[in-house]
């Protein structure tokens, strides 16, 4: 009887050296005449134990890590295939305090199973959401969402079921479901580990999305940086379609739905919805006026569901257990789980799914354990790169979009960076700036010549010139900004440098705070 070991299959897992760590489990056991069954799961996010080596045993999977290739024979000789002793044993998997204190929703599966296995999948409560959507109407699933108080976790928040019942209300003899899985922002990674360590479920959660508004054609438009998730999803895809989970007869049911991945080139601003249906239909990634609104006239015209990675891997478990089930985490407006990545300065980087509710301080601290450095932390920024610099003042802010609201930021995508008091706030600021230059589409005048001109007058600042000028003058191109671009790229450019300028005065060379404005 062979021994089960389980090694990550996930791109950051494979950056530490886990596909060098699994050859040589191979190896190794090869040597001692060994059966071991290598299995490549999805990465539990613990990244700062990566490579993390889990092995089956009677009492539950163990884990081991970070192993390197180096500790690989020590490991055998602790005969670690039972669970033995070794300085890298970590204990069962589950009871991972990390782990453990944390309410899997979304990523229940990931880690624990092989990505593109669909047996993996179905025993694992895999498929019972879309199983109960085929025996619903339209608008029963799109009741159970809006029920759920599902909102879109890629930045916009705007309520799900809302979205779905505008799309599924507007006649048209063609309609789409994309998935918007270009993952662009600074600190943010629980996209990809989905499309890595648990694909099927985005591909169940947009087959729901096309029964529920009468869709039969989906695309996942996949940042190109994703190569490991660009191979991972599309044998998914063709795994659903041989066992009739996609197709033109889903199950029996006479209901169709068809799935492609497109790859994106690289462009910021195709994150953004409009931009990313002028890239599909073969265009330059340029942002539409609105109205009409997607899901009235979208790709091609057609009415079009647009939520990105999170959003629809979060459809089957509301499917499953029901809309109540998922409304009963959170707080306030923002109900269910969001997956929160912790990167930067941080010595336990990696994703963290938790209710709503939970603040940063917790976060940070029992999640994170601090700044990797041993420093104190001076500011998180929440939201990508275009999101507020929080100062350690407003560390007890829970994360819920109201909250973060009323102290003009945004929770976004749920990234949250790190930064130690070594950091220069103003050199943030001017990064601030520079990234909308560059990512800029060049349609409208304030975010493609505000930015530039930000830059520049960043540099100014930091110099030390004239700061009595300079200051007032960084604040108007940001009111310009604010309220003149056509986007969230140019719209939302304001928030890290104006949250950078409120809390931190004194990089800017403003010692008096009364001044600062």
């Amino acid at each position: 009887m062979s021994i089960t070991i389980y090694v990550p299959c996930d791109s950051s897992a494979a950056s530490l050296g886990a596909n060098r760590v699994a050859a040589a489990i191979v190896q190794e056991a090869e040597k001692r005449g060994i059966a071991v069954e290598l299995i490549r799961n999805g990465s539990r996010g613990l990244f700062w134990l990566e490579p993390l080596v889990e092995v089956a045993t009677e009492n539950g999977r163990v884990a081991y890590g970070p192993v390197q290739i180096k500790d690989i024979s020590n490991l055998f000789d602790a005969k670690f295939i039972q669970g033995g002793s070794h300085p890298l044993f970590l204990g069962l998997t589950e009871e991972l305090t990390y782990l453990k204190k944390q309410q899997r929703l979304t990523f229940a599966r990931i880690g624990k199973t092989d990505p593109v296995s669909l047996e993996d999948y179905i025993k694992n409560d895999g498929f019972r959401g879309l199983n109960n959507a085929l025996n619903l109407t339209p608008q029963d699933i799109v009741k159970a969402v809006t029920d759920s108080g599902l909102r879109g976790r890629g930045g916009a928040a705007f309520p799900t079921g809302i979205k779905w019942n505008t799309v599924l209300n507007t006649p048209s003899e063609q309609k789409y479901i994309i998935c918007n899985a270009d993952e662009g922002d600074s600190g943010t990674f629980s996209d990809r580990m989905v499309m890595e360590g648990d694909p099927f479920v985005l591909i169940e959660g947009m087959t729901i999305s096309g029964l529920a508004v009468g869709a039969t054609q989906g695309y996942i438009y996949l940042r190109v940086e994703y190569p490991h998730a660009h191979k991972i999803l599309n044998t998914a895809i063709e795994n659903a379609y041989q066992a009739g989970f996609l197709g033109d007869n889903i199950q029996g049911s006479g209901k169709a739905f068809h799935l492609e991945v497109r790859l994106g080139a690289g462009a910021y601003i195709c994150g953004e919805e409009t931009s990313l249906m002028e890239s599909l239909e073969g265009k330059r990634g340029l942002v539409r006026f609105k109205p009409p609104l997607p899901a009235i006239s979208g790709l091609y015209g057609k009415p079009t569901v647009i939520n990105n990675v999170i959003s629809l891997a979060s459809v089957p478990i509301i499917l499953d257990k029901g809309g109540d089930f998922y409304r009963d985490f959170g707080m306030g407006r923002s109900r269910g789980t969001l997956p929160i990545q912790l990167a930067g300065n941080i010595k336990h980087t990696g994703l963290v799914e938790l209710a709503f509710g939970i603040t940063l301080r917790e976060l940070l601290y029992d999640f994170g354990g601090g700044s990797a450095s041993g420093r104190p932390i001076k500011a998180v920024q929440v939201g990508g790169p275009l999101g507020a610099y929080l100062p350690e003042s407003q560390f007890d802010t829970p994360l819920d979009y109201e909250a973060f609201t009323e102290i003009w930021a945004v929770l976004g995508h749920g990234g949250v960076v790190a930064f130690d008091d070594t950091v220069d706030m103003a050199e943030m600021a001017r990064y601030g700036m520079e990234f909308c230059a560059i990512e800029s589409c060049g349609k409208c005048t304030p975010c493609r010549i505000g930015s530039t001109r930000g830059a520049e007058v960043m540099d100014e600042i930091i110099n030390g010139r004239d700061l009595d000028k300079n200051i007032p003058l960084l604040r108007d191109l940001c009111n310009t900004l604010l309220n003149g671009s056509l986007c969230a790229l140019g719209g939302m450019t304001p928030y890290p440098v104006l949250s950078a300028l409120n809390h931190f005065p004194e990089d800017f060379g403003i010692n008096d705070t009364a001044n600062a404005a």
